[in-house]
């Protein structure tokens, strides 16, 4: 019995780096940038899959009003950063770097993308939207 547990282990182990890069946002609860105004660290036991990633949250209640309704805590532009879309590039963002405007999150690449996004929101996510359409 214990040589076929660490066989399940060892075999298991390339596997899980690759299960950690499906990661939504990094293990952050989505919804709790949109209600702490910081990144809040998911939990691995309080999750859920959508769009082919798994999404990790601080509490039943979160994960709940997540798969409530997914697309209004879902970061913008599928994560990318859209000072990077603006500008024509098509970059991930960081959810350690991040902008809330009304109800939408932006994960953006650095704290100097987030002060540009902060300063010009209109011209830099209408630009952002065009760049996105054309993908």
């Amino acid at each position: 019995m214990k040589t076929l547990l660490l066989s399940l282990i060892l075999t298991s182990a390339p596997v899980l780096p690759a299960l950690a890069q499906d990661w939504a946002i990094d293990g952050f609860d989505a919804v709790g940038f949109l209600e702490s105004g910081q990144p809040v660290p998911g939990r691995r036991d309080i999750s859920t899959l959508w769009k082919g990633q798994l999404w990790h949250f601080a509490s039943e209640e979160n994960r709940n009003r997540f798969e409530a309704d997914p697309r209004s805590f879902a970061p913008a532009f599928g994560g990318l950063c859209p000072v990077a879309l603006a500008e024509g590039r098509r970059v991930q963002g960081d959810a350690r770097h991040f902008v809330v405007i009304g109800d939408t999150l932006y994960l953006v690449g650095s704290q100097g993308s987030a002060r540009k996004l902060q300063q010009a929101p209109h011209d830099i996510l209408a630009r952002a939207q065009e760049s996105w359409k054309t993908r």
